[in-house]
């Protein structure tokens, strides 16, 4: 493999939602829309063009990562701004080698580059612990609806970036996916079966 990490062009989309389809199609069900959020994310003014990268094997496409801008809300309305990753996807016939941590190292330094405070996602706890991501509640800080879990994490990218910062974390509404348009959408993408 001649692994390639570099930001996404226009010209990338298309294949990096087939990309992203096909890395989550058979984890979820009854469906996948993490490719319907990568499309609409491009759109919103809460994307970070400079955090979308690509991995690539030569010239295919094999993997990206995107972030959206987020913040937290304190109690007394102090608002904080970090950025969330998600989704990331590998085509997996290149999961577990190496493609995802490269897309995450590569994408959290230009985070720090910058200057955002903290990342967050919702993900693979036993995945994400090894870049330094460590449970919200660590920090004081919940969901918008005041709930926490082992999913729900979080790095601060300086060693004070989340200094007397807790509250509410809200997320960029495009995680929001209505069912009917994700069925509007799934049929610009060759039909498919459920494994």
């Amino acid at each position: 493999m001649q692994l390639l990490i570099r930001n996404e062009l226009p010209a990338d989309y298309r294949e990096t939602e087939l990309v992203t389809r096909d890395a989550f199609w058979d984890i979820y069900r009854p469906g996948c829309d993490e490719h319907l959020i990568v499309h609409k994310a491009r759109k919103k003014s809460s994307f970070i063009s400079e955090l979308d990268f690509v991995a690539c094997d030569g010239k295919k496409i094999i993997g990206n990562i995107i972030y959206t801008k987020a913040k937290i809300v304190s109690a007394e309305g102090e608002e904080y701004t970090l950025v969330c990753i998600g989704p990331l996807s590998v085509l997996p016939e290149y999961q577990n080698k190496g493609v995802g941590s490269q897309l995450i190292h590569t994408s959290l330094e230009k985070a720090r580059e910058l200057d955002f405070r903290a990342v967050t996602l919702f993900g693979d706890p036993k995945y994400y612990r090894r870049f330094g991501f460590v449970n919200a509640k660590n920090y004081n800080i919940t969901t918008k609806d005041g709930d926490n879990f082992e999913e729900f994490m979080i790095l601060a990218l300086s060693e004070n970036g989340l200094d007397g910062v807790t509250g509410k974390m809200y997320q960029d509404s495009v995680f929001d996916v209505n069912p009917s348009e994700l069925v509007q959408f799934e049929k610009q993408f060759p039909h498919r079966k459920k494994m």
